[in-house]
């Protein structure tokens, strides 16, 4: 489980296989790597890997051919930055929104809009997801938790302050990019009581 509040810039020193069955990624981020042990869970634009190995501050992951058809980490390379998270712990503060890492759709980056103080992203929409997608609401997008500015039927929209734009790749993100969306969990699990109630 993570909070989407990003806590390094990692960079990708290392992408093997990237085959549609798997893939191995090897990711410098001297930060999240400091306390990594076996197992633990980091995220990589917004999606949960686990280490397999770390190394002189560059973990290792394996990923799976699913992770990488429901995601956008097939389309780093050696050298791509990328946002790091290590696993929330109990008792840590929840900066941003409860976020598991599960990758629910690939969105891509349609407009930027600079304003005086921030910038207005917006960034395209699954029709499969849109119903989760709520102003106001929570919305993960490559591993960073952000507030709905706006939203219509294949878009959304989110205000991005000056620190998110420079401490995440969202900042460098060009006009048809992809990024990773996760929605809010709370959400699908009200979807589900209810549409099992016989009404």
């Amino acid at each position: 489980m993570f909070t989407g509040i990003v806590e390094e810039l990692g960079e990708v020193v290392r992408l093997t296989g990237g085959s549609e069955d798997s893939a191995v990624i090897a990711v410098r981020g001297p930060l999240v790597t400091s306390d990594a042990k076996d197992g633990d869970s980091i995220s990589v634009n917004g999606v949960c890997l686990t280490v397999i190995d770390n190394v002189d501050g560059v973990f290792t992951a394996d990923v799976m051919g699913e992770t990488l058809r429901r995601s956008s980490l097939g389309v780093l390379r050696t050298g791509s930055n990328v946002n790091l998270e290590r696993a929330a712990t109990v008792g840590s503060r929840l900066g941003g929104h409860l976020v598991q890492g599960h990758v629910d759709g690939v969105g891509k980056v349609v407009g930027r809009e600079p304003a005086d103080q921030w910038e207005v992203v917006t960034f395209s929409l699954p029709a499969e997801l849109a119903k989760y997608v709520v102003e106001k609401g929570s919305i993960t997008v490559d591993g960073v938790s952000l507030t709905v500015m706006a939203v219509t039927a294949d878009t959304f929209s989110v205000g991005m302050i000056p620190a998110t734009s420079k401490h995440t790749v969202l900042g460098s993100k060009d006009i048809g990019e992809p990024v990773n969306l996760e929605v809010d969990v709370i959400a699908k699990y009200v979807e589900k009581m209810l549409g099992s109630r016989n009404v």
